[in-house]
């Protein structure tokens, strides 16, 4: 594995935390590696960063977990109110399993 430069956590575009210079944010890293088990050699790789990146983006994560959280009930809001929005078909229910 090749060395990079290692980036550190901005808050410069996008809405929340993200790798500086990048569009990955702190909590992509986050459900990656703590939610799907990816390997955080693995999420470098795939994303051009450093294996120091991927680890500052989850120490960000843990060490702001009211920001955190208040971004995720922010963007479920937002999610929610999308799909109040949506014309569906009579009988089309995404939530149905």
């Amino acid at each position: 594995m090749a060395e990079r430069e290692t980036r550190r956590i901005a808050h410069d575009h996008m809405d929340e935390p993200h790798i500086a210079g990048r569009r990955v944010s702190v909590r992509q890293v986050y459900a990656l590696v703590e939610e799907r088990g990816v390997d955080p050699e693995t999420v470098a790789d795939r994303y051009d960063l450093g294996v120091a990146d991927v680890y500052h983006a989850l120490a960000y994560y843990h060490d702001h977990p009211r920001e955190m959280s208040g971004i995720e009930a922010e963007r479920e809001d937002a999610f929610e109110a999308f799909r109040e929005t949506i014309d569906r078909p009579e009988g089309v229910d995404p939530d149905a399993a």
